[in-house]
């Protein structure tokens, strides 16, 4: 089993204007509350190629620290986003927090 997940939710939008807050964030959260994170983005309605940075940057940084990133309930249109750039190759899109956990054998 991996370590306890946690979970960070993204709702609203990820661009330019707001990228590096929400990586400012996420990372933080990433070091306070340990390497294994569900990002929820059941309320992301888009994400730009700027918010598809801050998704690699949170799995490279849960990856060094021993754990991993599982994205969560993303709505269609982000699911598409990421399918389309190859990102549900390198973290696990699932539907619902049960298939999360189970990502990390819980």
């Amino acid at each position: 089993m991996s370590a306890l997940p946690f979970s960070f939710s993204v709702s609203g939008r990820i661009d330019a204007s707001n990228a590096a807050r929400v990586e400012s964030d996420l990372l933080a959260a990433i070091a306070q509350s340990g390497p294994s994170v569900i990002i929820d983005l059941g309320q992301l309605i888009y994400m730009s190629s700027a918010g598809l940075r801050v998704m690699l940057v949170a799995a490279k940084r849960a990856k060094a620290a021993g754990g991993k990133a599982v994205i969560q309930g993303a709505q269609p249109a982000v699911a598409e986003v990421l399918k389309m750039s190859g990102f549900d190759r390198i973290i696990p899109l699932v539907t619902d927090e049960a298939a999360a956990r189970a990502q990390f054998g819980y």
